[in-house]
């Protein structure tokens, strides 16, 4: 695909999902604690930093695969893409592995929210670095590279059937994937000193709703940008429109939770409720009318800004609700395309086969992660220590791991005498 307007498009889309991720990290830097916001933002710019160099040298050759049974590709078949470069197609090809690389970094850096304020900046890229080799590379070819969730449909009910997992924008491979390994970390790390809700307020409310203005922004190419691989983009028109409905049903949704609950509605709950819809309609922006989008978003909402409490009641410490915006959302976004996909859902036209590879294709791909996680985690913990000691949590990690303050400011002037 070489048309001038696909090239441009894929080129604008990959800078918008770039820009995702400084968008997490300041998203997550206005919600910790003000002492831990360089450390917060630091972890999202390091994943940019490390994903992006593995990408190129073996991630993407890792994230296609020519059998449903292979685990991944071969590392080495293209080491640092000199074969694809020198390709008679390489101006094309590889605008698509730069696009694929943005959804790489941003799946490792949202992992980052749940160990806010107490995790040590040289062994998160330890695990960033061994999570993107064996945790999202694999992952993605099982999805979009040919392995078996691609063709999960026609394994278990054939080959004609026509029944396929519908993941358009990364459902399992991003969301589901980021928060079953922020669910393991939050476990090998431990709760923050002082766990509790009062620790959960964030420190610059401004700088949250910023990091959501850039996500929002951002998705759209997140969402729209595959398009660029098809020969009219035909689709994106359903695509924008799903994106900018369910985020804003999303945010109606967890408004009137926090309504009901608490009787105020907070700009944090707002942008909260935002992400959840963004992260449900990922999955499903291409397959559903705009009606089931704005249903999808609205439940995503309200899901997702209760489950933001089970971590309360079931004491982990899931520092920014990563379980509960990407795993949750993530889940119903895709098990969502099982009753509601156009033409295809239970509810629309299909029967149960869609929902049953929905359901198994999230399941596989959050047991897995989170096993891999929480072992890459346990490791780090025993032998280096992932975890800063107590006393630096309570200094402030941005002092004790970056030897920077995000406001360092100037102590006032002393009162002059008889003036």
């Amino acid at each position: 695909m070489d048309a001038t307007g696909n090239v441009s498009w894929v080129i604008t889309a990959t800078a918008l999902v770039l820009l995702m991720t400084p968008g997490v990290a300041f998203f997550y830097g206005g919600l910790v604690r003000a002492k831990s916001v360089v450390s917060m933002m630091m972890m999202s710019f390091g994943a940019i930093g490390l994903i992006a160099v593995l990408w190129v040298l073996y991630g993407y050759s890792m994230s296609s695969v020519s059998s449903p049974a292979h685990f991944a590709g071969d590392p080495f078949a293209d080491l640092g893409l000199a074969a694809a470069a020198s390709a008679p197609d390489a101006n094309v090809a590889l605008l698509g592995v730069a696009y694929g690389a943005t959804f790489a970094i941003i799946t490792v850096a949202l992992i980052s929210g749940a160990i806010a304020d107490r995790a040590r900046f040289g062994p998160w890229l330890i695990f960033v670095g061994v999570f993107g080799t064996i945790g999202y590379f694999p992952i993605a070819a099982w999805v979009w590279g040919g392995g078996w969730i691609m063709h999960l449909g026609a394994t278990l009910f054939g080959e004609d059937s026509g029944v396929a997992v519908i993941d358009y924008a990364g459902g399992t491979a991003v969301h589901i994937n980021a928060g079953a390994a922020a669910l393991a970390l939050a476990l090998v790390l431990g709760k923050r000193i002082g766990f509790g809700r009062e620790l959960n307020k964030p420190h610059n409310v401004p700088l949250t709703l910023l990091g959501a203005a850039l996500l929002w922004f951002g998705w759209f190419g997140f969402n729209a940008g595959a398009e660029w691989l098809s020969e009219d983009m035909g689709g994106v028109g359903l695509i924008a429109i799903n994106t900018l409905g369910a985020a804003a049903a999303g945010i109606l949704g967890w408004v009137l939770v926090e309504k009901l609950r608490v009787g105020k509605p907070t700009s944090v709950g707002a942008v909260s409720g935002l992400v959840a819809g963004l992260v449900a309609i990922t999955p499903a922006c291409a397959d559903l009318t705009p009606g089931w989008a704005l249903l999808l978003g609205a439940l995503s909402g309200v899901a997702c800004a209760l489950a933001v409490d089970l971590k309360f009641r079931l004491g982990f410490d899931d520092s920014l609700d990563v379980v509960g915006l990407h795993l949750v959302g993530g889940l119903l976004g895709t098990v969502y395309l099982g009753f509601f996909a156009t033409g295809q859902g239970l509810f629309t036209g299909g029967d149960l086969r869609l929902l049953a590879v929905q359901v198994i294709a999230a399941g596989g791909v959050m047991v897995y992660s989170f096993v891999v996680a929480y072992a890459i985690g346990f490791a780090i913990e025993k032998t280096i220590g992932f975890r800063v000691t107590g006393e630096d949590e309570l200094a402030g990690v941005d002092l004790a791991v970056h030897g920077e303050e995000g406001y360092a400011l100037e102590p006032a002037p002393a009162a002059s005498v008889g003036g």
